[in-house]
């Protein structure tokens, strides 16, 4: 059983995981910017969703690159030399965003999740944000933001899935506690960006939300344990950079992919402990 609850949640992490690079891509813009709708050619991302779902090619930069005589066709003139003639075979579309990484890291922590979880309702909801978790990592890593768009839906999304499992049998944790982890993460993170607004974006305060959420289904422990785990990991890379002298005491870090690691960290010990 665990076994093949492993291999479902893979295959969901991978399925959603190929949805992420055009999502990326296009809310990978500065605050002041609209969200992308052009690969970076200016061709028009088109497909579902009004554009945004669909592959991370663009087939119009391929179509575009591929040679032709000068009347416009793939035709050559009549009596041209045949080395004049151009090849058939089809070009390859560019890439405007990485592929690979988002569905593997999906799909990788869901299986650690149904791993520690196992067939207990809560798993539903951690599987079904898991791929907006690693969506907000990737875009902060770009461009240090976490779009409002996002990050809100994410905890309203939480509280309602949550509350939801906590209706089902043989789930193991607490909705109250869930509300309450959510409120007082969240609000630790506002005091944080009160008392320094230059160190601690906004945005991560709303993260906070949705992660406190998740880490109190499991206890107040696992919010503390989870919340240091993100400072813990954010400390480590920072102070790597100054090492390898990349970064200084100023420089600005993207916290949301630590954030985010400390609660899968968190949500994994819970799972595991329960």
């Amino acid at each position: 059983m665990d076994a093949t609850l492993i291999a479902v949640a893979v295959l969901w992490g991978a399925a959603t995981g190929l949805l992420l690079p055009r999502i990326a891509y296009r809310f990978s813009v500065e605050p002041e910017e609209p969200w992308r709708a052009a690969c970076p050619a200016g061709h028009p991302l088109t497909g579902p969703g009004r554009g945004w779902i669909g592959s991370a090619t663009c087939t119009s930069c391929a179509l575009a690159a591929v040679p032709t005589h000068q009347d416009g066709t793939g035709a050559a003139p009549e009596g041209a030399p045949e080395a004049a003639v151009p090849t058939a075979r089809p070009r390859c579309a560019p890439r405007y965003a990485p592929a690979a990484v988002p569905p593997a890291v999906t799909a990788l922590v869901c299986a650690a999740l149904a791993w520690a979880v196992g067939p207990r309702p809560e798993l539903v909801v951690w599987l079904a944000v898991t791929p907006v978790a690693v969506l907000l990592a990737v875009i902060d890593h770009r461009v240090h933001r976490l779009p409002d768009l996002l990050t809100l839906p994410l905890a309203a999304v939480t509280a309602l899935l949550l509350g939801g499992a906590a209706l089902l049998p043989g789930h193991a944790g607490s909705w109250i506690t869930a509300l309450l982890g959510g409120a007082a993460l969240g609000g630790f993170y506002l005091l944080l960006f009160l008392i320094n607004p230059h160190g601690m974006g906004f945005g991560d305060v709303k993260l906070a939300l949705a992660l406190g959420l998740a880490l109190g289904w499991y206890g107040w422990a696992v919010v503390c344990a989870g919340g240091f785990a993100g400072f813990l990991f954010g400390a480590l890379y920072g102070g790597g950079l100054m090492l390898l002298r990349r970064a200084g005491r100023k420089t600005g870090i993207p916290f949301g992919p630590f954030m985010i690691a400390g609660a899968l960290l968190g949500l994994l010990a819970g799972g595991l402990a329960v």
